[in-house]
C-alpha cells in the first residue's frame, strides 16, 4: 500500500481541473457505437420509461469505476500486478487475457462503426480506403509519439466536449417535454411504442451491458497510474471517476431523450440508419451537427479499446505495462490490425461474421464476473487497501454489480446453448 502523504505534499497539489482525465477516458471507451444505438433504440421505443434503469446502471458504473481507482491508487500498482503478488503470476495472466479477448473480439465492430460515421459525413470515399488510412495513422501515432498518456487524454477531452456540444444542441432543437423526461425516473415499465413488447428482453440487457462495462472499470486502476497518481490524490481520483461516470450517464440519456422526442416508434438498428433517420427531422443544420457528434463517438472507443486489450496483456504477463512502453504498443498494433482485417472481410461479405460474434459474446460471458470478483476481492483486501477498504454500503453496490453480470453471463449462455442446439 501507498505512503501516507505529507503535509507538505498534500498543499502541493494542482489544480482540481488538471486532475480530470483517467475516469473520462473510461467513459469515452464505455459510450461507443452500442451505447448510441442502444439508447437511441431505447427511447424510440419506450420514450424517456428507462431513465430510471439507466441511473441505477450508472451508480453500478460509478461504484466499479471509483473502485478500480482507488485499488490503483492506494495499492501502489495495477491490479494485475496486485493479483500476480498475491496468486501468482498464472492468475494475472488469466485475468489479462480474458480482458484482452473480450477488447480484441470487439475491436472489428468500432472499425465498422467508425466506417459507417464517415460514410455519414464523405459518402463518396470507400470505406476500406478509410478503414486503412484510418488504422495507419494511429499505428504511425503510437510508434512515434512520446507521451501517449497525455495525447489521448487530451484528445478524449476533446472529442467528450464534440459530443456534448453536438447532442445537447440536438436535444434543444428536439424540445422534449420536461414532465416527461421528470417522469422516466420513476421505475416502471413502459409499453413498447412499436408494439414489439419482446423487443425489452434485448433491449434491457444491452442498455445494462454498454452503460455497466467491467472491464473498463479495472481499466481504471492502470489508467490512475498512467497518471502518476499516489495515495496524495485519493480524494481527486474518487471525484474523477463520478466525473467520469456522470459524463456517461449524461450522453446516454441525452440519446435517449432526443430520440423519444423525435422519433418514437422508429428505431434504428446502426448509426447510419440512427443518422438519416434523423435527418429530415432535426434539419440538414442540425443533422450535420449530429453526424459530427457521430463520428466522435465511433473515433471514441476505437484507439482506447485496442490499447486496453494490449496494455491489459502486457500487464497480465509481467512485462512493464504503461501505455508508451514497448510491448503495450506492439500488443495494441496486433489488435488493430486484427480488428481492420476482420472489418474488411465482414465489409466484403457484407455482414457480421456470426461466429466472431459468438466467441465475443463468449469472452464476455467469462470476464465480466472474473473482473468484478477479482476488483471486490481487492477492494477488500487490508494489505492492499489498508483503513480504505471498502465500506459496507460499497460492498453491497458491488456485490449488486456482481449479481448483475453474472446474470448477464447465465442470459448469454442462454442464448449460445440456444443458437448451437
Amino acid at each position: 500500500m501507498a505512503d501516507e502523504p505529507s503535509r507538505a505534499e498534500d498543499i502541493a497539489r494542482p489544480p482540481w481541473w488538471r486532475s480530470i482525465g483517467p475516469a473520462l477516458i473510461t467513459a469515452c471507451v464505455v459510450f461507443g457505437p452500442g451505447s448510441l444505438v442502444t439508447n437511441a433504440n431505447m427511447g424510440a421505443n419506450y420514450g424517456c420509461g428507462f431513465l430510471w434503469l439507466l441511473a441505477i446502471t450508472a451508480v453500478l458504473m460509478g461504484t466499479y469505476t471509483t473502485m478500480g481507482a482507488r485499488i490503483g491508487v492506494v495499492g501502489g500498482a495495477t491490479p494485475c500486478t496486485l493479483v500476480a503478488a498475491r496468486l501468482g503470476r498464472p492468475a494475472a495472466a488469466t485475468i489479462g487475457t480474458v480482458l484482452a479477448l473480450v477488447c480484441c473480439s470487439f475491436q472489428f465492430s468500432n472499425n465498422l462503426a467508425a466506417a459507417a460515421a464517415l460514410r455519414s459525413l464523405f459518402p463518396a470515399i470507400p470505406e476500406w480506403v478509410v478503414l486503412v488510412a484510418l488504422n495507419g495513422v494511429i499505428i504511425v501515432f503510437l510508434f512515434t509519439a512520446r507521451e501517449i498518456y497525455r495525447v489521448i487524454e487530451w484528445a478524449m477531452k476533446a472529442m467528450v466536449a464534440v459530443i456534448l456540444i453536438s447532442f445537447v444542441s440536438n436535444l434543444v432543437v428536439a424540445k422534449p417535454r420536461l414532465l416527461d423526461v421528470l417522469a422516466g425516473f420513476i421505475p416502471g415499465f413502459p409499453e413498447a411504442k412499436t408494439g414489439d413488447a419482446e423487443g425489452i428482453l434485448i433491449l434491457i440487457p444491452a442498455l445494462i451491458g454498454t452503460t455497466f462495462s467491467v472491464a473498463a472499470a479495472f481499466f481504471q486502476g492502470n489508467l490512475v497510474r498512467e497518471k502518476g497518481w499516489t495515495i496524495r490524490e485519493y480524494t481527486r481520483g474518487v471525484g474523477d471517476a463520478i466525473a467520469g461516470v456522470a459524463v456517461l450517464a449524461s450522453m446516454s440519456a441525452i440519446i435517449m431523450v432526443t430520440t423519444a422526442t423525435v422519433i418514437p416508434g422508429e428505431p434504428a438498428t446502426d448509426v447510419g440508419t440512427l443518422a438519416r433517420a434523423l435527418s429530415p427531422l432535426l434539419g440538414p443544420t442540425a443533422h450535420s451537427i449530429f453526424c459530427v457528434g457521430l463520428l466522435a463517438v465511433a473515433m471514441n472507443p476505437f484507439l482506447i479499446n485496442a490499447m486496453i486489450a494490449g496494455t491489459i496483456l502486457a500487464d497480465g504477463f509481467g512485462a512493464p505495462a504503461r501505455l508508451a512502453d514497448p510491448w503495450p504498443r506492439r500488443l495494441t498494433v496486433a489488435v488493430l490490425l486484427a480488428g481492420m482485417g476482420v472489418a474488411l472481410v465482414a465489409l466484403a461479405w457484407g455482414e457480421r461474421p456470426v461466429y466472431l460474434v459468438l466467441f465475443g459474446q463468449g469472452m464476455t460471458v467469462l470476464g465480466g464476473p472474473l473482473m468484478a470478483a477479482a476488483m471486490l476481492w481487492l477492494a477488500n483486501r487490508k494489505d492492499v487497501m489498508g483503513e480504505r477498504r471498502n465500506t459496507l454500503a460499497l460492498n453491497i453496490l458491488g456485490g449488486v454489480g456482481f449479481l448483475a453480470v453474472l446474470a448477464m453471463a447465465l442470459r448469454v449462455i442462454w442464448i449460445l446453448s440456444q443458437k448451437l442446439a
